[in-house]
């Protein structure tokens, strides 16, 4: 059967379906955010003949199960009886017997409803694991892929102590897109446009899917991310409220809105709180760091100790706390469309890109790219920001190590002009002022022996080339370095 196309899921198609091809039993774990496109994936994999697909609901586990059994009755044919299946090792033990001589895919997606409960869920996960280890009686292979979006409760189950730990062939993690992946859904807009779209609405496939192809990629963003009514404004502001277990959603929900403003540590996220920074608010960011709400970073090779930054981890978050939720009472009073086209688009919009999306898209694209364009490997990015002796504040946009140790540092520029000799002058002095600041990795970084590299979204102008120190590796990548390979 001719599967639809998948964009980026390729490695996790590949792994599942090698599971279900098996000859012997098999368990997955897929967890991922919401609207990340797990149930397409698994929707996408097998037909309804080999697969039995189950979603639970956000009601009594009761209720669950006794809808899953009556689902299993009806895709398999059997006579099977909710007032029969008292208990989760009875239901499980039905499902594993289900056509024993074909082999058979079971998914149970939100697999966290079928229980209330971190504890309720383990005392689900021991049922299954009872009938797993049992002498299953079956002549074919049948995988078992759990799945959902409660993605630490997910993650418990195969920690140690969980009665599946050691159990799962196969554990896989459903990420958001990056930006290549999310342009191949916006394949009818210019690169600067996919930027944009990427910019204001993330990786979430859920969210690209609700792009209208025939409207311009302005309209789109008006549309969805900036209008109050807009669907991805609205996701955002509400999916803190669908985390289950989470309580006091406001306070979480004002440590993302002060990041989105501006700041970046946890004294700084107290301070727009107007509170303290205390061990409760520390925890508060923890825990939306473990939720893939946020991301930390140090400056490059300092200790977790010396400065600890935090940011939104997802672009579209990003767009919603920085720029219009500031902006949501004049668009409720003049029109989302007018406040984009007299406050936002002309310079707000394109600095929000240049300074928190495009850096993260250089990243992206100099790993997924390096092997192909012969580059020296780097296996993780870092920046540096902070001022040096007299300061004067210094910005290194791109600082990361090869996979040989030695070091490569950049520069990225969303501008439409091009990028001068200037450019060039102004990474190079950056850097001979923090080696003069004693820090040892810029003067490892003014070796010649240390390439440069530089993103222009505006491409590069003749003095540019000029400029560049014929001793040492320069990489100039423009726009379409990122897209067209």
């Amino acid at each position: 059967m001719a599967m639809t196309q998948l964009v980026n899921r390729e490695a996790e198609a590949a792994a599942l379906r090698g599971l279900a091809d098996r000859a012997r039993p098999a368990l997955a774990l897929v967890r991922g955010r919401r609207r990340v496109g797990k149930t397409y994936l698994l929707s996408q994999l097998w037909d309804a003949r080999r697969a039995m697909y189950f979603v639970a609901s956000a009601t009594a586990p009761e209720i669950n199960r006794q809808v899953l059994v009556q689902t299993a009755a009806r895709w398999a044919g059997a006579d099977l009886r909710p007032e029969d299946h008292p208990t989760w090792r009875l239901v499980f033990r039905s499902l594993l017997a289900l056509r024993p001589d074909e082999p058979i895919v079971i998914i149970l997606d939100e697999f966290q409803y079928l229980a209330a409960g971190d504890d309720g869920l383990r005392e689900v996960a021991s049922e299954l694991n009872a009938v797993w280890e049992s002498e299953l009686h079956r002549r074919a292979s049948v995988l078992v892929v759990l799945c959902g979006s409660a993605v630490r409760t997910l993650a418990a189950l195969e920690q140690g102590g969980s009665p599946l730990y050691g159990r799962l062939d196969a554990s896989l993690v459903v990420a958001p897109f990056d930006y290549y992946d999310s342009a191949q859904m916006l394949s009818g807009y210019s690169l600067r446009e996919r930027t944009a779209l990427y910019a204001a609405l993330g990786g979430l496939p859920a969210n690209l899917a609700a792009v209208e192809p025939d409207d311009r990629a302005a309209r789109n963003i008006v549309r969805l991310a900036l209008a109050p009514d807009g669907l991805v404004h609205t996701r955002i502001r509400t999916q803190l409220d669908q985390e289950e277990g989470l309580r006091q959603t406001q306070q979480y929900r004002a440590v993302l809105a002060s990041i989105g403003l501006g700041a970046r540590t946890v004294g700084e996220i107290a301070s727009k709180m107007g509170r303290s920074a205390d061990s409760p608010l520390k925890r508060l960011v923890d825990q939306l760091e473990d939720m893939a709400y946020l991301t930390s970073e140090l400056n490059f090779e300092e200790s977790r100790t010396r400065g600890l930054r935090y940011r939104l981890a997802d672009p579209a978050a990003r767009f919603h706390y920085r720029i219009a939720l500031p902006a949501e009472s004049a668009a409720v009073a003049f029109g989302a469309e007018h406040v984009w086209h007299t406050q936002i688009e002309p310079e707000m919009f394109p600095a929000y890109v240049g300074r928190h999306v495009f850096e993260d898209m250089a990243r992206q694209a100099y790993i997924r790219w390096a092997v192909e364009a012969g580059l020296p490997l780097v296996p993780e990015w870092q920046r540096w920001q902070g001022a040096d002796r007299t300061g004067v504040g210094i910005d290194i946009d791109m600082v990361g190590r090869t996979l040989e140790g030695s070091l490569v540092t950049g520069s990225v520029k969303f501008r439409t002009r091009q990028a001068t000799a200037r450019t060039y002058l102004e990474h190079d002095e950056a850097l001979r002022r923090l080696a003069a600041s004693g820090r040892s990795w810029a003067r490892e970084a003014l070796q010649p022996s240390s390439p440069y590299f530089f993103l222009s979204a505006g491409g590069f102008a003749a003095s540019f080339h000029e400029a560049c120190d014929p001793g040492r590796e320069v990489v100039a990548w423009t726009l379409r370095d990122l897209f067209d390979r």
